[in-house]
C-alpha cells in the first residue's frame, strides 16, 4: 500500500535487490519479472533500459525475464473497465457518471483508449498530467462531493484491480494485453514442463 519505485529509481533498485534475491533463491526462480509504470516513456526505450541493466546482474542467465508496463499508470486499467470498478464501488455510486464525465471532457482521457493519457514531460522524466491525480480530482468536483470519499491512489487501486476484467482491458490497453498475453504463455509453459 505505498508508492513504488519507477524509471530510473526502479532500475536502481532491481540493481541493489536483485543480486541478493538471486543469491539467495536462485534455485527457486522461475521467472523475473519486472513491472512499472511507464509514466509516457517510449516502452521500447525503457524495456531495453531494464534489459540492459538485468544482463550486468549475475546469476540471471538461464532465468526468463518478463517485462511489463502500465500505461501511463495502472489506473488506466481501472479507467478501461470502468463498470467493473469505480462504477460498481460503493464509494463512487452515485457520482460516478459524473465522475466519468469530468474524467473525459476537462482531462481528456478516452475510456476507450486510456494509456494514450498525457504527453511526456522531458524536465521531469514523466507524464505533463498524472492520471491518478486526475482521477483525484474527478471524485472532488464540488462541495458536496468534499464529504465522500476521494480516490486515493494508495488505498482505491489496489481494491478496484481486483475487480477489473482482464478480457476488457485487453481490448483497450495494448501494453496490459500484450504483458497479460506473455504472462499466460509463461504460465502454460511453466505448466506444460512439470
Amino acid at each position: 500500500m505505498s508508492y513504488g519505485r519507477t524509471g530510473k529509481s526502479l532500475i536502481e533498485q532491481i540493481q541493489e535487490e536483485l543480486p541478493i534475491a538471486l543469491k539467495e533463491k536462485r534455485n527457486q526462480c522461475d521467472l523475473i519479472f519486472v513491472f512499472d509504470d511507464l509514466d509516457c516513456r517510449n516502452p521500447e526505450t525503457q524495456r531495453k533500459k531494464i534489459s540492459d541493466s538485468l544482463s550486468k546482474i549475475p546469476n540471471c542467465d538461464g532465468i526468463p525475464i518478463l517485462i511489463g508496463f502500465a500505461a501511463p499508470e495502472l489506473e488506466a486499467w481501472i479507467i478501461a473497465d470502468w463498470d467493473n470498478s469505480i462504477a460498481k464501488h460503493p464509494d463512487f455510486r452515485g457520482r460516478q457518471q459524473r465522475m466519468r464525465w469530468w474524467l473525459s471532457t476537462q482531462a481528456n482521457i478516452s475510456f476507450d483508449n486510456p494509456e494514450s493519457f498525457s504527453e511526456y514531460d522531458s524536465q521531469r522524466d514523466c507524464c505533463q498530467d498524472k492520471l491518478s491525480e486526475a482521477l483525484i480530482q474527478s471524485s472532488i468536483q464540488d462541495e458536496t462531493d468534499r464529504h465522500k470519499p476521494r480516490f486515493s491512489k494508495g488505498y482505491y487501486t489496489p481494491i478496484l484491480l481486483l475487480e477489473i476484467d482482464p478480457n476488457k482491458v485487453k481490448k483497450k490497453c495494448p501494453l496490459f494485453r500484450q504483458m497479460y498475453n506473455d504472462l499466460q504463455t509463461f504460465c502454460c509453459s511453466l505448466k506444460s514442463s512439470t
